[in-house]
């Protein structure tokens, strides 16, 4: 280690040790090279692109390099420096590295036949996933300006021009029959990757709408909205994954189709696919009814399900009694037997931080439900021309635009008689017992299941995964861009939902790599810190020629300390593309 204008070098050399009159020493043979002090990553060129992201390892390097390598001088005209051909390169080196590293490309190349195709199915369905991963693009975006923004020609060796959006949508087709086996493939690298289990198995269910009719999608009905946009055409979208929240499988049902109705399928359809194990399915209250119980019992299935707020009742001196356990700051949770004399057991939850925070929402419903009636309440009266169904209807909309506090009141209208003059009666109640046990169980939930002897800490901590379900929508629908859905029939539909479930894959990937390498869990952050790293060809004028040099730009100290804990080295020695001799006018 040397400094030399207050910048620190490491010198790599090749050293032999001597006997000396003054006892052992080192001799210096020959000096490999040099690297900064503050990028300790490989030294890696362009041509070892390919060998990083197939993870073959690097021949040993030679005393002496090689001709390619060797320094090359020229005259160059600093007046005639520029830049050309800038590209994206951080974000997607950075996709195809988790790729790569999923084993997605050589199940492609195998599992897709071949035919007659000029670019293989395994590099199109690359650009599809890496697209919608870096920046969520249609087909047509893709092949106009998506694909030549990015340096993914140099990286997969596919020219622009070759891009196009038939042969993108035609990748589409040529994915999705493999859907079942690219599942299968997914949670053999998983256990492979991050050592995963599939013990626990978190369903849920969500919905994305459609831009235009859907007439040509037999699915494609309207129904409960997830989106807010009941006025389109919908599918619902089941998705199961590990307690870690990586991606194991989805499917695809109809846009009116209840959420309690899918459960039955999606079990069958796990088991028929990927066989029948010892697993415990973690799904939300939403899901829950007896038949499903029964038939996850039947199958010898075990699981862990929320329930309706209102079975609490049942269980209220529980909820009075000691003896509850504190599984992490502020929850707690206790045991309690089942009512029915079943072999079922129920969990008693109970949050501060989520009892603080229903009762000041139900506190505000309720200030603003009493207050809205009230005022309604002295307009009916004093009006000399009172409509009955008018009021009514108006109470209506009170009572559903503050649903959490309708059932504490009780609302009645009565026409009264005075004189020659039929004026309203508007009373109002306010329910106080259901008032004082909304807020007492503010915070508390109730968890049911048929895994005997577990421990509850365990239990809770296993439904609580279920937000890695719904975070996992979250992101593909905000982060990937699955919504709208623009295919109009139903195998583009359900192919275009496989690409995102591939980008999502990758996503998730890319957070069990940062959390291992002590980066947090934000891939989004990332991915915005490595799109600033470009490609570049640094044009020099030389005396009789022009040197074209394709390079990586050098991303920033924190972004470098970034790179170094994930151990992703960029290209950072130049690549010499153009060395073309000037045409010299006579």
């Amino acid at each position: 280690m040397r400094k030399k204008g207050g910048a620190e070098y490491e010198s790599w050399t090749l050293v032999e040790t001597v006997r000396t009159a003054r006892g052992p020493r080192q001799r210096i043979i020959a000096t490999i090279g040099k690297l900064p002090g503050l990028n300790k990553e490989e030294r890696m060129g362009w041509e070892d692109i390919g060998r990083f992201l197939s993870g073959k390892p690097r021949p040993h390097p030679d005393l002496f390099m090689p001709e390619e390598e060797r320094p090359l001088w020229a005259t160059v005209d600093l007046r005639g420096v520029h830049v050309e051909r800038m590209r994206h390169f951080g974000d997607v080196y950075l996709g195809l590295v988790l790729w790569h590293r999923l084993g997605l490309s050589e199940f492609c190349k195998e599992e897709i036949p071949h035919g007659r195709e000029e670019i293989p199915w395994q590099v199109m369905t690359a650009v599809l996933t890496l697209a919608r991963f870096c920046a969520p693009s249609s087909e047509l975006q893709i092949a106009e300006s998506w694909y030549a923004k990015t340096a993914l020609d140099d990286l997969l060796g596919i020219p622009a021009e070759k891009i196009n959006d038939d042969r993108l949508y035609r990748a589409l087709d040529a994915l999705l029959p493999h859907k079942d086996a690219l599942c299968r493939h997914l949670q053999k690298r998983y256990g492979e990757l991050f050592g995963t289990t599939f013990d626990f198995l978190i369903y849920d269910v969500t919905s994305t709408y459609f831009e235009g009719s859907g007439k040509h999608n037999a699915r494609a009905k309207r129904g409960y909205s997830r989106d807010g946009r009941p006025d389109c055409v919908q599918v619902c979208i089941g998705l199961v994954t590990s307690s870690e929240g990586l991606p194991l499988a989805f499917e695809v049902f109809d846009g009116n189709r209840v959420d309690v109705t899918t459960v039955e399928d999606i079990i069958e359809i796990m088991e028929s696919k990927y066989g029948k194990a010892n697993r415990v399915w973690v799904m939300d209250r939403g899901m829950v009814s007896e038949d499903n119980l029964e038939t996850l019992r039947t199958r010898g299935a075990h699981y862990i399900v929320g329930t309706p707020k209102s079975m609490l009742k049942k269980f209220e001196w529980n909820l009075m009694e000691a003896g509850w356990e504190e599984v992490e700051p502020g929850v707690e949770v206790k045991f309690a037997s089942s009512p029915d004399n079943t072999n079922e057991t129920f969990l008693l939850c109970r949050s501060q931080g989520r009892k603080e925070k229903e009762q000041a929402i139900l506190n505000r419903f309720m200030s603003r439900l009493e207050t809205g009636l009230i005022k309604l309440k002295e307009q009916a009266e004093k009006s000399r021309t009172p409509d009955r169904q008018r009021v009514e209807r108006r109470i209506g909309r009170l009572l559903e635009r503050n649903s959490r506090a309708a059932s504490l009141f009780d609302v009645s209208v009565e026409e009264r008689v005075a004189g020659t003059e039929t004026r309203l009666c508007v009373t109002i109640k306010k329910q106080e017992e259901r008032t004082e046990w909304a807020l007492h169980t503010s915070g508390s939930y109730l968890l049911r299941t048929n895994c005997q002897g577990r421990d509850p800490k365990e239990l809770w901590k296993h439904y609580i995964q279920l937000t890695q379900a719904e975070d996992a929508f979250r992101t593909t629908k905000t982060d990937l861009g699955m919504r709208p859905i623009y295919h109009q029939t139903a195998e583009r539909t359900e192919a275009h939902i496989l690409v995102c479930f591939l980008a999502l894959v990758l996503w998730r990937t890319l957070q069990q790599w940062m959390e291992s390498s002590g980066l947090g869990t934000a891939p989004r952050k990332l991915l915005e810190e490595l799109r600033e790293i470009r490609s570049l060809d640094v044009m020099l004028p030389a005396k009789d020629k022009k040197i074209r040099l394709r390079t990586v730009s050098t991303a920033t100290p924190d972004l470098r300390i970034l790179l170094q804990r994930l151990k992703l080295p960029l290209p950072n020695r130049p690549k010499i593309i153009e060395n073309v001799v000037q045409t010299l006018a006579v």
